[in-house]
């Protein structure tokens, strides 16, 4: 086990996974399982028989599989914050703090091994390819008010102020970060499957080095 705690929103469970072998068991085969299958045809009934326990069990730690896909979403942010937060201490420079928090937002993750129970790799997987499911939904009102996006919430405002900070009459920090996030997303899901939806460039990667020059050029005084 990690000293280094990631804390996830309550809301997302019922019962904290990480409090059990059982829960950390189901919360590492559910992100393969997720990343396999996909978000539709995933179901507790077979994350139990790939972990060797029922569907009952499962359903003492989450509500429901929609509630553990907020739990990994929430998860990732939450050490994507923590990681943020180690790039720019020390780091004085805006300029140099904004390109290190678009390479973090934007380069394809490697796995930490400080938290055994997670793949962040898989992970990332699971967030590019299912957490609109999360938000693009009828009750996402509801989701919000129990403040499941703060993490990301967070992370879009942390970059922003760099933002102004390097350009203070820019006028949509927030929006411009969080299309960096959500295009990053639609980009690497277009290179895996829609290829000619994007570019690639052979010796560089083509998505970080777009978005990069894209914030660079936008917020120019």
């Amino acid at each position: 086990m990690s000293v280094i705690q990631i804390s996830v929103n309550q809301k997302t469970f019922i019962k904290d996974p990480t409090s059990s072998d059982l829960g950390r068991r189901i919360v590492s085969q559910g992100i393969e399982s997720m990343n396999t299958l996909g978000f539709e045809q995933f179901t507790f009934r077979k994350l139990g028989s790939e972990i060797g326990s029922t569907e009952a069990s499962i359903y003492r730690y989450f509500e429901s599989k929609h509630k553990m896909l907020l739990y990994f979403i929430s998860w990732y942010w939450n050490w994507t914050d923590y990681r943020l937060s180690l790039a720019l201490t020390n780091v004085e420079s805006a300029d140099d703090r904004l390109k290190r928090a678009i390479h973090l937002l934007t380069a394809e993750t490697k796995e930490d091994g400080n938290f055994l129970h997670v793949n962040e790799t898989k992970l990332q997987r699971i967030v590019i390819e299912e957490s609109s499911k999360a938000y693009h939904q009828k009750f996402v009102d509801e989701i919000n008010k129990e403040g499941v996006f703060s993490d990301y919430k967070r992370i879009v405002e942390t970059i922003a102020d760099i933002i102004l900070e390097i350009n203070p009459t820019y006028k949509y920090p927030h929006m411009l970060i969080s299309t960096v996030i959500e295009g990053t997303h639609h980009e690497r899901f277009f290179a895996d499957h829609l290829p000619r939806l994007t570019d690639s460039l052979k010796g560089e990667d083509s998505i970080e080095c777009f978005f990069q020059q894209l914030v660079h050029d936008t917020i120019q005084k």
